[in-house]
This record gives structure tokens, C-alpha cells and sequence, in this order.
């Protein structure tokens, strides 16, 4: 399971031109599942976005999660993440998990960060999605379990 955060100052997404889920400060989250990931990697990887420390201190060191800093998750699935890209000039996505797979654990891994008591927001599992946002850092890391 993989997932590229970037802590951002605010994020939205949007389906059809509405306005789906919106966050302010705090991280997106695009999320990829792979074919053999499970809820127990998706546990793995929720605990390691939730306590990730990519927000500052009052001394501006990067010493806050998303909770510490009070911020919230915009969840969005990204099944392009588990794309094969070491051979020719096409992605190859043969690693992605199945679109069943891949809806079931990104609704759990979405369910789970709501019953942590972190605010979530999401976009639309496999809806042609428009993702704004302002990257604050720029901060961006790719975490995979």
C-alpha cells in the first residue's frame, strides 16, 4: 500500500464541478493499493501517515503529526502510485490491486482514520477527480508498507 502525502495549507476535491471534500491545514493523501495489500497493511500505513512528523514545533523543527498539529487528512485514491515505470515509455499497472480490492481497503483505511478521531475528508473512489491544493513547504513524501 502506498501513499504520497503532502502537507498542505488546504486541499479540495471535486466530481462533475462539485465539491466533494475539502480540508484546511493538513495532509492529502493519495492513496494506491497494490494486489496483495490487506487491512492489516492498511492499518500499518494509517499509523505511519497519522503519526508521521511533517509539521512544526514553536521551535520550526518537524516535530508534529496531523494530530498534534491539528490538522486533518483529504483521503483521494491514486491508483496510478502502483504503476511499474523501470521499462519503456508506458506505465504498466499489473502491480495495482483490483478495483474491489482496492475500494474495500480504501474505504476501510478512510473509516479507520475517522474512528482515530482524526478529521477526514475524501474524494470519490474511481470518479475523475480534480484535486486542488496549496502544498505547504512544499512537503511531500511517498510512505509505502
Amino acid at each position: 500500500m502506498i501513499a504520497l502525502i503532502q502537507r498542505v495549507s488546504h486541499a479540495s476535491v471535486a466530481v462533475s464541478g462539485e465539491t466533494v471534500g475539502e480540508i484546511g491545514p493538513g495532509l492529502l493523501v493519495l492513496l494506491g493499493v497494490q494486489g496483495d495489500d490487506n487491512e492489516a497493511k492498511a492499518d500499518k500505513l494509517l499509523h505511519k501517515v497519522s503519526h508521521y512528523r511533517v509539521f512544526s514545533d514553536d521551535a520550526g523543527k518537524m516535530n508534529l503529526n496531523v494530530q498534534q498539529a491539528g490538522g486533518s487528512l483529504l483521503v483521494v485514491s491514486q491508483f496510478t502510485l502502483a504503476a511499474e515505470t523501470d521499462k519503456g515509455l508506458r506505465p504498466s499497472f499489473s502491480n495495482g490491486g483490483a478495483p474491489e480490492l482496492a475500494e474495500r481497503l480504501y474505504d476501510y483505511f478512510i473509516a479507520q482514520s475517522q474512528a482515530a478521531g482524526i478529521p477526514t475528508a475524501s474524494g470519490r473512489f474511481a470518479a475523475d477527480m480534480q484535486v486542488s491544493l496549496l502544498n505547504d513547504g512544499p512537503v511531500t513524501f511517498w510512505l509505502e508498507v
